[in-house]
């Protein structure tokens, strides 16, 4: 998956160097932490953790591998960017100089979350200097818990999805399915309204429906098994652009539950940016400020968001198709992930000259006391 993180560090690797800790793998080995380069620059470390241990050890073990990692490198001064908070003692040897959490969503109320995790959040937002949130329902959350709280929604990079308009060939795995085709694109689980898109298959045979992604955390015999609905599974962000030129019309069908109230899809930005009508329920995030500028049609239920897709379909080569696209290029225009990155950094800066400002006092404070 290519997505914020993605987005975000290999633009910080053009300014400083960006170490990226993955999850461990276990095995019967010794401790050893796997250094290898990406193509960004970006420097990706993988611990490989002796099995057998209880997570807290293996964790412990895992710092030890970057506290020892950090003072090879001769690192003296860093920032820790924090995505997981889960992981966060894997950290507890270090000393950054600011700690940021870049908080995409509300992990908790995922399916299965840890139930440490909320404890683990409140800790890191203790520790963090800075924190970034991926939507504004998710900032409207996080800032009653932070002074220092900045929402930055998904953008986007337009020149990849803008792609799709330039009539790239159809992949081979969706060449054969009719039109007209719906499409959804992202990560199949529990957000996704899976009686919606049954109910909307059902309805309306006429539609193909694609669903690009892997399916996780739900039971795969529970999505709909019809013949307009195909599942073309996991593609690279690459390849996208190709799919999507290929739908006459995006669909956002999430749930209304816990764990769609934070969200900020990524995917909204990047359907507009390829060129396509887009249809989604009513997320926080979505109807402000995709909805509100009518830039994404929004409707709950399968009756209404049938309608919905049905006149975005109707709307095709019309002028207001033209001028709904045009509008949404406009809005794009502001949304590149270029422009967050130098929004965040100037925010670091700020906190960098805070805490440097705070020990100048200090220092400045105890020479006072010296002289006395």
């Amino acid at each position: 998956m290519f997505q914020r993180p993605q987005h975000l560090l290999t633009r910080a690797v053009r300014e400083r160097p960006v170490y990226y800790i993955e999850e461990p793998v276990f095995g019967e080995w010794d401790d050893s932490l796997e250094v290898r380069a990406d193509a960004s620059g970006v420097q990706v470390l993988r611990p490989h953790i002796q099995a057998g241990h209880p997570a807290a050890q293996s964790q412990a073990r895992t710092a030890a591998l970057l506290e020892r990692f950090v003072q090879e490198e001769g690192l003296q001064e860093y920032d820790l960017w924090v995505y997981t908070p889960m992981e966060l003692p894997v950290a507890d040897r270090l000393n950054p100089r600011l700690t940021v959490y870049d908080c995409m969503d509300e992990l908790a109320n995922f399916r299965g979350a840890p139930p440490e995790l909320r404890q683990r959040e409140a800790d890191l937002m203790e520790r963090a200097d800075l924190i970034f949130t991926g939507g504004h329902r998710l900032y409207e959350s996080k800032r009653r818990h932070h002074p220092d709280a900045h929402a930055f929604p998904s953008s986007v990079d337009a020149r990849h999805f803008a792609q799709a308009r330039l009539g790239p060939a159809d992949p081979a795995d969706q060449q054969d399915i009719p039109h007209p085709r719906l499409g959804f694109a992202g990560v199949i689980d529990e957000r996704l309204d899976i009686g919606l898109l049954s109910e909307l298959a059902s309805t309306h045979p006429e539609w193909q429906f694609v669903l690009i992604g892997p399916v996780v955390k739900i039971d795969p015999a529970s999505l709909p098994r019809l013949d307009n609905v195909h599942f073309l599974g996991m593609k690279s962000y690459t390849d996208l652009p190709s799919y999507l030129a290929h739908w006459d019309v995006a669909l956002m069908p999430f749930a209304r539950n816990e764990a769609t109230e934070f969200i900020s899809p990524t995917k909204t930005p990047e359907y507009l940016a390829a060129g396509l009508p887009v249809v989604s329920t009513g997320i926080h995030d979505v109807i402000r400020p995709y909805g509100d500028k009518e830039l994404v049609r929004i409707a709950e239920g399968a009756g209404a968001f049938g309608a919905a897709c049905a006149a975005a379909l109707a709307e095709a080569g019309t002028p207001a198709a033209e001028q709904r696209l045009a509008r949404a290029d406009a809005f794009l225009a502001t949304q590149s992930w270029d422009r967050t990155w130098q929004a965040m950094q100037a925010h670091l800066a700020r906190a960098a000259q805070r805490h440097s400002d705070e020990a100048r006092r200090l220092a400045q404070g105890f020479a006072a006391a010296a002289d006395d």
